[in-house]
């Protein structure tokens, strides 16, 4: 049986008793409901895990001993950045889902022509709260040891003038470079557009600023699958899925 896993904000030491956040009290003793004695694993994004024995199972409060710790290495070597038009309904936060659990190191929220979706700030930043906490659920399923940082929503323009990555990509239906035909790299940005794609400006604008336009075969992707899709492909190609 699988071990429950559970992120905690904090310093995590072996042999310390802590007292575990709401939100892993919410699953262990409401939902598990997981007896003194039982054994989670703790990450707190540092490339660790924490093995941690259930010393104190309350209704409200969980505290817990924690007995060991390992190293595994679960990071991708090949580091993805990725800035995303925002989308309307749940598509954004199934391509923050998955994105995560292939590995990806950051996500940009990015407001761009075509974007269907108005937002006021508050709005914003209660959706980044959100966004921030989905990629961190999806590391505890995933296994992940570190935490792709999300970073709050912005202009579009403003982020691929300030990408600072190995190489860039933009991904346009119309272009035809394989990406067998280029070198590989160490970190990539990915850059994709709203469900009614980028405009020919923005992508010009990428493409001055130094971004290659590629497609990943003849049909046109939806943009919650794009990101899905490009990051499996360049895993297998420079990270480890292959």
């Amino acid at each position: 049986m699988r071990i429950p896993r559970f992120y905690q904000e904090l310093a995590l030491t072996v042999g310390a008793l802590q007292t575990l956040d709401d939100r892993a009290v919410q699953h262990i003793a409401r939902v598990l409901r997981m007896k003194n004695g039982e054994l989670i694993t703790l990450f707190n994004g540092d490339g660790n895990e924490y093995l941690a024995t259930l010393h104190a199972v309350e209704k409200r409060s969980v505290c817990v001993k924690i007995t060991a710790m390992s190293s595994p290495v679960r990071q991708s070597p090949l580091s993805v950045d990725i800035g995303q038009a925002i989308s309307k309904g749940d598509r954004m936060d199934y391509a923050i889902q998955k994105s995560t659990e292939l590995g990806m190191s950051s996500f940009t929220p990015l407001l761009s022509e075509r974007s269907e979706v108005r937002l006021k700030a508050d709005r914003l930043a209660k959706k980044h709260q959100q966004w921030q906490q989905m990629a961190i659920s999806a590391c505890e399923q995933s296994l992940r040891t570190d935490i792709p940082t999300i970073h709050p929503p912005r202009q579009l323009v403003d982020w691929i003038e300030q990408c600072n990555t190995e190489l860039k990509l933009v991904l346009h239906h119309h272009s035809a470079i394989p990406l067998t035909a280029l070198s590989r790299p160490n970190s990539v940005a990915l850059l994709i557009g709203p469900e009614g794609g980028l405009s020919e400006t923005e992508v010009e604008q990428a493409i001055n600023a130094g971004f290659q336009a590629v497609s990943f075969g003849p049909r046109v992707l939806r943009t919650e699958t794009a990101p899905i899709a490009a990051q499996a492909i360049l895993q297998y190609l420079w990270g480890d899925l292959s």
